[in-house]
């Protein structure tokens, strides 16, 4: 796990509509304005009695439903039809469901088995007690936290901002999506599907033009990256003649943290600090890029966002077939997982796109495990 805590400034704070505050990192704690249920709440259609009179046959005095209150309450002998979520009548403390009882022809109802006390019945502040703080300062908002946050009365939020997130491709082979690639050039994918993976990280891309294999023009445009929170280049950081990316990090005074990973596709991963900022330098190839951002560059992103975690979305999938690789490395190889299998997807190679829009996942394969056999279980990480 990344360590940035304490080593950036925290993140500023703005406050937005509630639908626009989806995705962000909380920047307060959201507590319960009071207690939740409100009232003791009947969890299934039946009817309230109370538990010391069962069994028995009792008086119908009335229904109560969902959004109502019955005013009376219940005696010893006597029962109310009540409906889920309906607040339970004071004297009744137990619901016994609807398919357990007989409607007899008097207009009484039988209810035949005993039941202990608050069966069918979530009691009031069985969930959050008023004061009490299940969604923290730092969470980042999903559908089940803007169900809380609507639930205790925010129109508006307030979160952390969105960090800048500079990203940089280089190399001489890439041309611009709009341009029309000669035989020996590729068009800019790796900027936009990393700008992809920014924006669900909980960071706001910004495309940097290309920068050649030059240092001088890498140097600059890398000064231009480093005026955003975070700086993430794609290509340029292997050992390559014309690979420029760590010269120009070096020429403006960059401290490298590490230069390389043991995974493949992915090795030569760079991270780093220049000028206060963090960077990252992901290798050119499409799979490369997008395995080690996931690993990496994400949850830096998390953390830059005001998130106070950065889960890494890992699960255990089992094989459909078998599976044999080389070792010595860590493998991301994309899969297509299905409930709970995992189907290994064709690819030939870290450039193939093609098979990685097949996969929605990565398999994880051990560097020292050669062999997995079809049904055995193995690590994966999500897209």
């Amino acid at each position: 796990m990344l360590r940035l805590v304490g080593a950036v400034a925290p993140p500023a704070t703005e406050r937005v509509p509630l639908l626009e505050s989806a995705g962000r990192a909380l920047a307060e704690d959201a507590p319960a304005d009071r207690d939740y249920p409100p009232f003791n709440r009947s969890m299934r259609d039946g009817f309230a009695v109370r538990a010391s009179d069962l069994p028995g046959t009792f008086r119908l005095i009335g229904e109560v439903r969902a959004g109502d209150v019955f005013r009376e309450s219940v005696g010893s002998g006597e029962t109310v039809e009540i409906m889920t979520g309906a607040p339970v009548p004071d004297g009744a403390n137990t619901v016994v469901m609807l398919e357990h009882v007989v409607r007899n022809d008097d207009g009484t109802i039988s209810m035949g088995d005993p039941l202990p006390s608050r069966t069918n019945v979530s009691e009031a502040g069985c969930e959050a007690r008023q004061g009490d703080v299940p969604l923290k300062k730092g969470t980042r908002l999903d559908y089940t936290s803007i169900a809380w946050l609507v639930s205790t009365g925010h129109p508006t939020v307030e979160v952390f901002r969105k960090p800048r997130v500079a990203i940089l491709a280089t190399g001489d082979e890439i041309v611009a999506l709009e341009d029309k690639p000669a035989v020996h050039q590729i068009r800019n994918s790796n900027a936009f599907s990393l700008a992809v993976q920014v924006a669900r990280a909980g960071g706001d891309p910004v495309l940097l033009p290309v920068a050649p294999d030059d240092l001088a023009a890498t140097v600059k445009l890398i000064e231009q990256g480093l005026a955003a929170d975070l700086l993430i280049l794609s290509g340029g950081v292997s050992a390559g003649k014309y690979d420029v990316v760590e010269p120009a990090f070096a020429q403006l005074g960059a401290e490298f943290f590490f230069d390389r990973v043991l995974i493949q596709p992915g090795a030569p991963t760079v991270f780093g600090k220049a000028r206060g900022k963090f960077f990252f330098g992901l290798p050119g190839n499409p799979a490369s890029t997008m395995v080690t951002f996931e690993l990496f560059a994400r949850a830096a992103i998390d953390l830059l966002s005001g998130a106070s975690h950065a889960p890494l979305p890992l699960t255990l999938g089992r094989l459909t077939r078998p599976l044999r690789h080389k070792g010595s490395l860590t493998r991301f190889l994309p899969a297509f997982v299905n409930c709970t299998e995992v189907t290994p997807v064709d690819s030939k190679g870290s450039g193939d796109v093609a098979s990685l829009t097949r996969a929605n996942a990565y398999l994880v394969v051990d560097a020292e495990k050669l062999e997995y056999a079809a049904g055995e279980l193995i690590p994966v990480l999500l897209k």
